[in-house]
Order: structure tokens, then C-alpha cells, then sequence
């Protein structure tokens, strides 16, 4: 659907993008992830064809955005990270500016409006002004401004930024509604909750460069983290604490990073489900009582962290 071949894009001396590249499917999630000033925007300005690249090409289903024709950027919508809004018009106002804009023709358009604002649990309010509405209601109606013409794909930059968890809450059903709708997503944020649980695949970007990319479980991998299992039980003798930590188990727990005590272990592994049930197995064959446990996955979080550390 969407193929970035090496774009670079500087302004001035400032190279915001160096030889990026990145492929989108058709009707894939996928989540550029960076610092501010890693270069997000920019490539979601360019992909949106809203500017070009200094050098490289971007193709939109096999067609260079370059000599892209208008009526194929309509395929496009773009949420930015600004309010994109007439705050003295109403909100039924402001979508019908931009069906203008995108060329919607007149006929079924009031319809079409409607279609948006009821999705987007605004049509008790089309009609209010949008100086009226809150933070969380104006990144509703900036989100439906980018739906009115029903575009194939979406480009989504911070679109929950300064909102409160409510109305994240709700767009992220939003976004969720849409993937299952089939349409292509490229989505920017620094909520990593949202991201891990909505994203196909995920790039992280930094100083303009692309420097890993895949799924959450293939970044998961490539982090090298584990997820860790906290147990506490009953006191047990010195013995009985030897005798465990020579277990092939305890074994490959302890050269993995884990621990034991003689009330506490951390037990780290690969396979969350089937560890936890060998430890209970193994502990209720020495008679050892357990008294707290206390999962700890992985999130994306600490794969990012880990990741954009080991790379800088």
C-alpha cells in the first residue's frame, strides 16, 4: 500500500529525515515511535503528500506520490497534531469546509456528515460552535474532519495528545473500529498502552533514522528482556535452598538473571503460562509453601527504553 524507499528531507541545516525507509500493507496498523524531533511529523507530511522529499520516493499503491493525481489523495486523511479547526464555526460547519476541500460532492453529503458525527458521538453537538467544546470533544471533531471523505488510509500524528483519560478512552475505540474497518493506519504517540495493544507492526525512529522495526513480540525478542515471575513463600532451610537452585529450572532462571532466597524468588523465563505452572509443580514436591505471586510482563515501554538505550 504504501512503499518509503530512502527519503531524506532537511530544513536548513537541520536534517530532520536520513535515508528512511519503511513499507505500510494494505489494512495494516503500524506505529512510528520516537522522541519529539525524531522526525515523525515530517514523515507524515510527506507521505501525506503535503510536501516532497529532498531525495527518495514514496509510492501510494504503486504510484509515486510525486505525480500523484488529486483525486488519488483522497485516499488520504491526516489527523495532525494541531487542532485543524474554525473554532467560530459549528462542528457540522467545520466538516462541511473540509468536504469542500477534499471535493465531496453535494449529493447524500448532509448524510455523509451525519455518518461521521454519530461515529464519532458528536451529533448532539453538530450544531454547536467549537469554541464551546472541550479538549477531548475538538480531537473528536479533528479526527471526523479526516473521515468525512472516507479515506482507505490514515495518517494519525499525536492524535490524543493533552486529553484527558476519558476521551483517550474513547478515540482509542476509534482507532480500534477503524482497523477493523480495513483501513491502513499510520499512527504516532507517546501512549505505548495504546500502541502495544492496536499496533500490527511498530517503528522506532530517532535523528531521522529508522532503527528497529517489527512486531511488539519481535522487538520484544530483539530487546532481549524476559518477563519475570516475583514468588514469596514460606522460610525454608539452607538445604532445601541448594537442593532447588541445582533444579534445571532454578538453574536457568539464575543464568538468565533471576534469584532465590529463602522466602523471595524472581524466576525469569520465556514462557510466562508454562513456567509459573513447573515452579508451583516444583515447590509443591518440596513441600514449600507459597504464599504470593506476582506476574511481570513485558510492555512496550520497557522495549523501547531498552532498545533506543542500546542503540545511542
Amino acid at each position: 500500500m504504501i512503499d518509503v524507499r530512502n527519503i531524506s528531507k532537511s530544513y536548513g541545516e537541520i536534517k530532520a529525515l536520513k535515508s528512511l525507509s519503511l513499507h505500510i500493507k494494505k489494512g495494516e496498523f503500524y506505529s512510528l515511535l520516537g522522541p519529539n524531533g525524531a522526525g515523525k511529523t515530517t514523515c507524515i507530511n510527506l507521505m501525506g503528500g503535503l510536501m516532497l522529499p529532498d531525495s527518495g520516493e514514496i509510492f501510494l499503491d504503486g504510484t509515486d506520490i510525486k505525480t500523484i493525481k488529486k483525486q488519488t489523495k483522497t485516499k488520504i486523511g491526516i489527523v495532525p497534531q494541531e487542532i485543524a479547526l474554525y473554532s467560530d464555526l459549528s462542528a457540522r460547519e467545520n466538516l462541511l469546509f473540509w468536504a469542500k476541500i477534499h471535493r465531496i460532492s453535494a449529493h447524500g453529503l448532509n448524510e455523509k456528515i451525519d455518518a461521521v458525527l454519530n461515529f464519532m458521538d458528536l451529533a448532539d453537538r453538530s450544531n454547536q460552535a467549537i469554541s464551546s467544546f472541550s479538549g477531548g470533544m475538538k480531537r473528536r471533531i479533528n479526527i471526523a474532519a479526516a473521515l468525512v471523505h472516507n479515506p482507505d488510509i490514515l495518517f494519525f500524528d499525536e492524535p490524543t495528545v493533552g486529553i484527558d483519560p476519558q476521551s483517550r478512552a474513547f478515540i482509542y475505540s476509534i482507532f480500534k473500529a477503524l482497523k477493523d474497518e480495513g483501513k491502513t493506519i499510520l499512527y504516532t504517540s507517546h501512549y505505548l498502552e495504546e500502541v502495544e495493544k492496536l499496533s500490527d507492526r511498530i517503528g522506532i525512529i530517532d535523528h531521522g533514522e529508522m532503527i528497529m522495526e517489527g512486531s511488539f513480540e519481535e522487538l520484544k525478542k530483539k530487546s532481549g528482556l524476559k518477563e519475570s515471575i516475583s514468588i514469596r513463600f514460606a522460610n525454608i532451610d539452607d538445604k532445601l535452598i541448594r537442593l532447588l537452585k541445582n533444579t534445571p529450572l532454578i538453574r536457568s532462571s539464575l543464568a538468565l538473571g533471576g534469584s532465590f532466597l529463602n522466602e523471595k524468588c524472581v524466576f525469569i523465563g520465556n514462557k510466562r503460562s508454562e513456567d509459573l505452572s513447573q515452579i508451583v509443580r516444583l515447590f509443591a514436591d518440596h513441600a514449600v509453601l507459597i504464599r504470593q505471586i506476582d506476574i511481570q510482563p513485558i510492555d512496550l515501554e520497557q522495549v523501547y527504553l531498552c532498545l533506543t538505550k542500546t542503540i545511542k
